[in-house]
């Protein structure tokens, strides 16, 4: 999804002039079961993007419900690198049926990840650095985010992170009663609804830093049918530095680090990640730099 009018993938054309009192710039993406409008509040001229759901059938609720539950978790946002909401706009029948609702957020001119994809480990190291302290302070707010992937990271032209769509957030450890995630990023603990911590955002984190830095989406136990002998993956499947011999090897440790099945195995937090994450940008500036000519030798005749 992205949020920039400039790549919108939704015809214009199809566009209302207004939703719930807010005017209607252009249509700038899509969510599940919801499309997202640029759109500016008429006695502020203030510009916000809105989420727009309509309840087609019954079971479209559940995308009702996602906004809702968005709503309560990013209208308590402060960080930079985390989409903030401002407000919930619901509309009902007589007979308080819903039938559509609006997601009032922040808009951030940017495309995501899997559509602008950074070129080297620099660039990359950057990104997840940003994404790592956006989580980490989700994290200290009692969150887990259970569905990062590539297409929920937005990249502005400066390469400035923002973390969005927040409709499978939930406390931490909770255990959810169906399978929530997406199946090339999700965590094992998610495929076995058991509860989700903070080492299950460091999977679905993994999964794509595994994915920026190979070109190749890891195997998960959703992927592989669910079969019980998961624990064979960890030994199994190439590391990024298999895959592209440029990516470090600290850096295709972490990522490997990070999808271990056991999640007791994997990093403890988003701040121990954040932390390898600053010492491998460091290097990986370091030998990004040309070498300074080594001063001439002084000789004495």
């Amino acid at each position: 999804m992205s949020v920039s009018p400039s790549h919108s993938s939704v015809a214009r054309g199809t566009s209302p002039q207004s939703l719930f009192g807010y005017e209607v710039i252009a249509s700038i993406g899509e969510g599940a079961g919801s499309l997202i409008y640029a759109v500016r509040d008429p006695m502020t001229s203030q510009v916000y993007a809105l989420k727009h759901v309509l309840r087609h059938a019954d079971k479209d609720i559940r995308y009702v419900q996602q906004v809702e539950a968005e709503y309560q978790v990013s209208k308590q946002f402060s960080h930079p690198g985390l989409r903030k909401s401002y407000d919930l706009k619901i509309k009902k029948t007589l007979l308080r049926k819903v039938t559509e609702a609006a997601l009032v957020m922040e808009l951030f001119d940017g495309q995501p990840m899997d559509v602008r994809p950074p070129s080297n480990c620099g660039s990359i190291c950057d990104i997840f650095l940003q994404t790592a302290r956006a989580l980490e302070s989700m994290h200290h707010l009692g969150w887990i985010h259970c569905d990062l992937k590539p297409n929920n990271i937005l990249l502005d032209q400066e390469w400035q992170v923002k973390v969005i769509d927040f409709g499978q957030t939930c406390k931490s450890g909770t255990i959810k009663e169906r399978i929530q995630g997406t199946p090339d990023f999700i965590a094992p603990e998610q495929v076995k609804c058991e509860g989700v911590t903070v080492r299950t955002d460091v999977f679905n984190f993994g999964a794509t830093l595994y994915w920026a830095l190979s070109g190749q989406k890891i195997p998960t136990l959703y992927t592989l049918k669910r079969e019980q002998n998961s624990f064979l993956l960890d030994q199994k499947i190439p590391t990024p530095r298999d895959l592209n011999s440029s990516v470090p090897e600290g850096f295709s440790n972490l990522a490997m680090e990070c999808v271990r099945t056991n999640p007791a195995k994997r990093p403890e937090s988003m701040g121990e990640v954040a932390r390898r994450l600053e010492v491998i940008q460091h290097s990986v500036s370091r030998l990004a730099k040309p070498a300074k000519p080594l001063p001439r030798a002084i000789t004495f005749s």
